[in-house]
C-alpha cells in the first residue's frame, strides 16, 4: 500500500469502498468489515497479477480499480469453493 502512494487509513476506505463496488456487481451479500478485508486483499493480489504483466497501477484510483478486479476474483473463487463443497 505504500507504494501506491496512499496510508493504511485511505487503504481502508478505499478498499472499504472497491469492495462495496465489487460486492454489488456482482451481487454478493457481505458486510462492511468484509467489504473493507476484500477490497485491500483484493488490491495487493490484483496488483501482484497485474505486474507480472508489466501493468502498474499507483495512486487512489489505481489502487480503486485494483481493489474492485481484486475483490471481484475473490468472491468469485469463494464462489466456486462454496458450490464444490455442496
Amino acid at each position: 500500500m505504500e507504494t501506491a502512494g496512499i496510508g493504511w487509513i485511505a487503504a481502508i476506505i478505499i478498499g472499504g469502498i472497491a469492495g462495496w463496488l465489487a460486492e454489488m456487481f456482482m451481487k454478493s451479500n457481505m458486510g462492511v468489515f468484509m467489504n473493507i478485508i476484500l477490497g485491500i486483499v483484493g488490491a495487493l493480489i490484483a496488483n501482484a497479477i497485474l505486474s507480472m504483466f508489466g501493468v502498474v497501477l499507483g495512486g487512489w484510483i489505481g489502487y480503486l480499480v485494483a481493489g474492485f478486479i481484486g475483490a471481484c476474483i475473490l468472491i468469485a473463487i469463494a464462489r466456486m469453493f462454496r458450490r464444490s463443497a455442496a
